[in-house]
């Protein structure tokens, strides 16, 4: 049996064994009436597709997974926009930002969904539930009681 405990670690490092990082794009949230899948790449209301833009898209899932928090604007340019991307980061986000109010039917003034911290960044401000997790994102577990159920 001691030779078994050798041969298994050799097998594991020749071997590519999907772990972790397969699972990370698969988060899939909801907010309000909308899921939004990061494996399938799509935005839902109600169950009806809602078409977004690669960037917009990227930017939603990059807001609602860090729900209830600031995401500032150089952190979506770092995690967003490669450095070598030749184009107006400024001009780009505020697009992305445009189209995902709008796909959301949402209002800068009185937002639902994504507040504006000027000149600092974003905030996504709806409830969230990471149906991964099966649990909302922002609230607390509940403390057990040591009893098992």
């Amino acid at each position: 049996m001691g030779e078994n405990r050798v041969i298994i670690p050799h097998l594991q490092q020749c071997t590519a064994v999907p772990t972790e990082p397969t699972l990370e794009g698969e988060h899939s949230f909801r907010f309000g009436p909308f899921e939004l899948s990061e494996r399938e790449g799509e935005l839902r209301k109600n169950g009806v597709r809602i078409k977004l833009q690669e960037q917009p898209f990227r930017v939603l899932l990059e807001l609602v997974a860090n729900s209830g928090k600031v995401v500032t604007r150089e952190e979506l340019q770092q995690r967003l926009w490669p450095a070598d991307t030749f184009v107006d980061f400024d001009v780009g986000l505020n697009t992305a930002i445009r189209k995902l109010r709008q796909a959301l039917n949402d209002d800068a003034d009185a937002p639902r969904y994504i507040e504006t911290l000027a000149k600092r960044g974003y905030r996504f401000v709806a409830p969230v539930i990471d149906k991964a997790a099966m649990a909302p994102v922002q609230v607390p577990q509940p403390v057990s009681d040591g009893h098992p159920l």
